[in-house]
C-alpha cells in the first residue's frame, strides 16, 4: 500500500470537562460516518477498500464546492469565516453525493464523484496487487488517493486535460502524502510514456471507446468506464479488440474532453416520445447507447417487445474495423454502430 502521512496525536481532553468539538475533531467524525455508512449499503465488502476509504479522508479533495444552478450557484468552503457556511460544507462532503468543483462560463466541467458510486467502481475494476493503473480525469485527486492507497502510488497514473485541475490534484495528493503520477493531457490519447497498464478506470463520459487505450494495455486488461448513462467493464483481448458488457449500476458523468465528442444528450433522441418513458432510467440508457443508429420509437419497440431490458444486458464490442453496442449477444440480431 502506498505510504500516507502520520495524523499528529490529538491533545488530551480535560478530565470531567466536556470540550467542544473543533474543526478537526468534527471532520474526522464525519469522515468516520461515511465510511460506516458506504459500509452498511454494502459497498466497501472488499477489506482493502474498506481501509482505503477510511485512510483518505474527502474534505482534503474539496476544499470548496458549488451548489444551485445557473446564476445561482453558491460556493460553500471550509475556511468560510461563517461557522453555518463550514457546517453546510462539511455536511455536503460528506454527503453520499457528487459535487461540482469547477465551473467555467457557468457550465460544469470537473467534479467530485457520489462516494458510493466510486467504490462500486472501484470494487468492479477488480485489481489485483501489483496492477497498473491508469485514471482518464483526475478531477480532485481524490480516486488517485484510493488508488494509490490500495495498490501504492507508484502504481497509479491519472489523467487530466486542464492544467489547473493537475496542479490542484497534486497539491490536495501531496497534502496528505501520497504522489502518484499525474500528468496533463488529452485522456482520449492515453498516457503511453506509462504504459503498460493493467486496469483503466474513467471518470467522464465517453461516447466512444479511444482505440488508443487497447494499445496501452496488457492482455486480459480491464477497462471500466461510463458510456451513455451505465458503465461499461471491456476485457482487452489486444491492441485491437475489447469487449464487455455493462454493469447493472447507473452512472452519470462530465463528459470527456479532448479528442473524442461528447455523447448524445438524452433529450437530442427523445422528441415525440411520451414523458414517463423518457423518464424511465432503463430506456434512457438504451436511447442513449442507440442514438443515431435508431430511431426513437424503434427503440422503444424493441425494449418492450425484449422485455425493458436492463443495463446488463447490453453490452460493447472494440475491434480494427469499428465498435458496437448490443444486446444479449455479439453475434446476435440486435447490434447497433457505436456513436453514430
Amino acid at each position: 500500500m502506498g505510504a500516507h502521512a502520520a495524523r499528529p496525536a490529538r491533545p488530551a481532553h480535560g478530565s470531567g470537562t466536556a470540550q467542544a468539538a473543533g474543526p478537526r475533531d468534527l471532520r474526522d467524525a464525519a469522515h468516520a460516518a461515511q465510511v460506516r455508512e458506504l459500509t452498511a449499503a454494502g459497498v466497501l465488502e472488499d477489506p482493502a477498500w474498506r481501509a482505503a476509504f477510511a485512510a483518505v479522508p474527502r474534505h482534503v479533495f474539496v476544499p470548496y464546492f458549488f451548489t444551485g444552478r445557473g446564476a445561482g450557484h453558491e460556493r460553500l468552503w471550509g475556511e468560510d469565516p461563517d461557522p453555518a457556511h463550514r457546517a453546510r460544507w462539511l455536511r455536503g462532503v460528506y454527503a453520499d453525493a457528487p459535487l461540482p468543483t469547477r465551473l467555467r462560463d457557468g457550465e460544469l466541467v470537473s467534479s467530485s464523484s457520489q462516494p458510493s458510486l466510486m467504490a462500486k467502481m472501484l470494487q468492479a475494476l477488480e485489481v489485483r496487487d501489483g496492477d497498473d493503473v491508469l485514471e482518464i480525469g483526475t478531477g480532485t485527486g481524490y480516486t488517485a488517493a484510493l488508488l494509490s492507497h490500495r495498490l501504492g502510488e507508484e502504481h497509479v497514473t491519472t489523467i487530466d486535460l486542464d492544467e489547473e485541475i493537475t496542479e490542484s490534484a497534486r497539491a490536495h495528493l501531496a497534502r496528505i502524502g501520497y504522489r502518484p503520477t499525474v500528468v496533463t493531457g488529452d485522456g482520449a490519447r492515453g498516457c503511453p510514456s506509462r504504459a503498460p497498464f493493467d486496469r483503466i478506470l474513467v471518470t467522464c463520459t465517453l461516447p466512444l471507446v479511444p482505440h488508443a487505450w487497447l494499445g496501452q494495455c496488457r492482455p486480459g486488461a480491464r477497462i471500466l468506464a461510463p458510456l451513455s448513462t451505465g458503465l461499461i467493464a471491456l476485457t482487452v483481448r489486444d491492441a485491437d479488440f475489447a469487449e464487455g458488457r455493462f454493469l447493472h449500476t447507473s452512472a452519470y458523468f462530465v463528459p470527456l474532453r479532448g479528442a473524442t465528442a461528447s455523447p448524445t444528450a438524452p433529450g437530442e433522441a427523445s422528441y415525440g416520445l411520451p414523458y414517463e418513458l423518457v423518464e424511465n432510467e432503463r430506456f434512457q440508457f438504451m436511447l442513449v447507447l442507440t442514438a443515431g443508429a435508431l430511431h426513437p420509437r424503434e427503440a422503444l419497440d424493441l425494449w418492450r417487445g425484449e422485455g425493458r431490458p436492463g443495463r446488463e444486458r447490453f453490452g460493447v464490442t472494440v475491434s480494427a474495423e469499428g465498435q458496437w453496442s448490443w444486446l444479449d449477444d455479439p453475434q446476435g440480431p440486435y447490434v447497433w454502430p457505436l456513436g453514430e
